[in-house]
């Protein structure tokens, strides 16, 4: 409180005590990045949905080209949601040795996190390159337009989620577990969980059912 504040306080009674009251009120705020983040991935809910949409209007146009039992492997599908699904259970394990305080164990299953999650990307990737090779890329028909905007569209955000994990990794290397990076850890898990929640969906309605 200024020399002038404390002037004002005395000439008006309960001033003080309501500056004081303001104070420790203000000081008690959490940080707004947990409620920033939940509107983040609200409005990440709104996009692959958009998404999702376009792909079912658009999911059954082939332009008289190849369909997805002419290009999709289920089983190069199923081990590339098998290393998704699996890293976001060591992802879960990392933020149960985090919250156990232990920083070592904790920076190994955000490791071995960050090798699931790219051993999909390179899948991905795969798969990408050789759809363009075999002459079906986004171009060919509406059905693969709306293939790869929906899948690409999640493959960059998992590729933003493996940046964002090598750099916690460096912050928790280098500062440990304290709380600012507990909450930095925290929100990144909720994005990874939301990521794969997004892949089952992609895995059923892209795939699954466009193969049965």
């Amino acid at each position: 409180m200024t020399p002038f504040d404390a002037t004002r306080a005395g000439a008006i009674p309960g001033l003080a005590a309501a500056q004081a009251h303001d104070h420790d009120h203000g000081a008690g705020h959490s940080s707004p990045t947990a409620i920033g983040f939940w509107i983040y991935l609200m409005s990440d809910c709104i996009i692959f949905g958009c998404l999702f949409a376009t792909y079912a209007v658009l999911g059954g146009n082939y332009a008289g080209g190849p369909g997805p039992k002419d290009l999709f492997e289920p089983g190069f599908v199923a081990v590339e949601t098998a290393l998704l699904l699996i890293s976001s259970v060591t992802f879960g394990l990392a933020m149960l040795k985090a919250e156990a305080g232990a920083r070592g164990a904790t920076m190994a299953w955000l490791v071995v996190t960050a090798l699931f999650g790219a051993g999909f990307i390179g899948m991905e990737v795969y798969e990408f390159r050789h759809l363009v090779h075999i002459g079906a890329g986004p171009d060919r028909s509406a059905f693969l337009s709306a293939f790869f905007a929906l899948v690409g569209t999640h493959g960059l955000h998992v590729t933003a989620g493996l940046i964002w994990l090598v750099t916690l990794l460096v912050q928790v290397g280098q500062r440990g577990l304290v709380p600012a990076n507990m909450q930095r850890l925290s929100t990144l898990s909720m994005f990874w969980h939301f990521l794969d929640l997004v892949w089952i969906g992609v895995f059923s309605f892209v795939y699954l059912v466009r193969l049965i």
